[in-house]
């Protein structure tokens, strides 16, 4: 007869589809209580399920000689199991001062690195963690005292990506009886009993106050409402989904990383939850994390739609978020408004051009830019045509170029054509009417044959260049970062 904590763990892996027949897991394997019940879980279902398992061990070279033990102790397990055991070996402390985390953040680091690494060189296709309810509960607490919101309430995920968390259904009192019962034995690190670390903190005062004086069910309690935590999230995730494509314009700057552009009068018209869910996304694209991006940046971020154009406040991970015309900007800080130094540094630049080598390749001095130009014959007139229009290559007319093309700043008389019949418009018009503020006019690069704008890269093209029924020769400018 299956063990009915055995089945508990089966019935939830099926639930959420974390197994498939033939999966190759990776299990991270500490050799204290919880990743050891984990191997043993899966080991006595690998079979059944159709999937075979390998541990990975990570050492943080923290405790010495008890560390040493510990790994000793995994590598003895496994030998037992049949089961294949690899262990990586890293200074913590060290890496800890170079990436400016706590021995705990950086901790988390190294193993996450050390099982996709495992999985890649191994062929694996998930990775299985020991996190169990109480380490939901921790979370849960951990997340609402931070303002992280209703994402902060759905905890542990039980499926995130290639990563699974089979054990989130037992207790940390289950699997230790588990263990006693089935007379395992595991390793206990003396630093889960130090207050050192916030996570320590809620275990050993706040969960037992909760427990004892509250509710004894009370980490079950949080289970189940991270559960539903989860359910509405994603539905809000579904809403947000389709809000982005109305109300946001990401584009990935050749100047700098990933913009993004809310407009103001289609955020108008959205529920205030998914304009929240909106902004919250917007700030983790451009800062590709989510980490410290709390509720009141969102609400600082909804305030500045409210405020005149030009203010703008500054968020995590160096992002700002200015007021422009028509909505809100979030860029990373190299997106600022430019000083005065490099204003008039950028007005020297703007005497001086940059003849583009065609074909060829060509750097533009100070930045990690160049310009790739190429030639090809009418035969690619179908995929030149197909380039979207706000890209950073573009296709040309080669043959209706009479003079050199340069790479530089605006000056005064440039002008492009808006249409076939050859209507022209002067830059600063264009600008004007765009409402692209002063300073990224400024910083604006340009492609042009003398006065004549021939591409304004991120924004539009002349039609006078563009690849017609008569062109014979196709020149093709791309930029890119090196």
């Amino acid at each position: 007869m299956m063990d009915k904590r055995l089945e508990k763990i089966e019935n939830y892996i099926r639930q959420y589809h974390m197994i498939e027949k033939g999966d190759r897991i990776v299990i991270g394997v500490s050799g204290g209580a919880d990743s050891v019940c984990l191997l043993m879980a899966l080991c006595s279902l690998q079979e059944k399920l159709g999937f075979q398992v390998l541990v990975c061990h990570v050492n943080h070279e923290l405790r010495g000689e008890e560390a040493a033990q510990d790994e000793a102790y995994v590598e003895m397990l496994c030998h037992k199991m049949q089961v294949p055991f690899f262990a990586f070996h890293e200074n913590v402390e060290l890496i800890a001062k170079k990436r400016k985390e706590s021995l705990e953040e950086a901790g988390r680091y190294v193993r996450r690195q050390a099982f996709e690494q495992l999985c890649r060189e191994q062929g694996g296709t998930k990775i299985a963690t020991a996190h169990h309810s109480n380490d939901n509960a921790e979370t849960m607490l951990l997340n609402m005292a931070r303002g992280t919101g209703l994402r902060g309430l759905c905890g542990i995920r039980p499926v995130y990506g290639k990563w699974i968390r089979p054990l989130l259904e037992l207790s940390r009192e289950e699997i230790e009886q588990w263990l006693k019962d089935c007379e395992i034995s595991y390793c206990i690190d003396e630093t889960n009993q130090e207050d050192e670390y916030t996570r320590n903190r809620i275990r050993h005062h706040i969960i037992p106050v909760l427990e004892e004086q509250v509710n004894t069910r009370a980490i079950e309690h949080f289970v189940k409402l991270s559960e539903q935590a989860e359910e509405i999230y994603e539905y809000l995730e579904k809403q947000t989904d389709q809000a982005w494509n109305i109300c946001a314009e990401q584009t990935d700057g050749f100047q700098s990383g990933k913009e993004i552009f809310l407009r103001a009068e289609e955020m108008k018209h959205l529920d205030p939850v998914i304009k929240k869910f909106l902004i919250q996304r917007a700030v983790s694209e451009v800062a590709e994390a989510q980490k410290d991006i709390e509720s009141r940046h969102i609400q600082a971020i909804l305030q500045l739609f409210e405020r005149q154009t030009g203010r703008q406040i500054d968020l995590p991970y160096s992002i700002t978020a200015k007021r422009m015309y028509e909505g809100v900007l979030l860029a990373k800080d190299d997106k600022k408004v430019i000083s005065v130094h490099q204003k008039e540094k950028r007005k020297e630049e703007s005497d001086s051009v940059l003849c583009l080598q065609i074909p060829g390749e060509t750097q533009i001095p100070g930045t990690n830019l160049k310009i790739c130009c190429t030639i090809s014959g009418e035969n690619e007139k179908n995929s030149a045509k197909e380039i979207p229009q706000k890209s950073y290559t573009k296709c040309f007319d080669y043959d209706i170029i009479k003079s050199s093309l340069c790479v530089r700043y605006r000056r005064p008389g440039d002008y492009f054509t808006i249409d076939g019949e050859g209507k022209k418009k002067k830059l600063k018009s264009y600008f004007i009417d765009e409402k692209i503020p002063q300073e990224e006019r400024d910083r604006q690069l340009l492609i042009a044959e003398e006065s004549h704008i021939v591409w304004i890269p991120g924004r539009r093209m002349s039609s006078y260049y563009q690849v017609g029924d008569q062109t014979k020769k196709i020149l093709k400018i791309k930029i890119m970062e090196e």
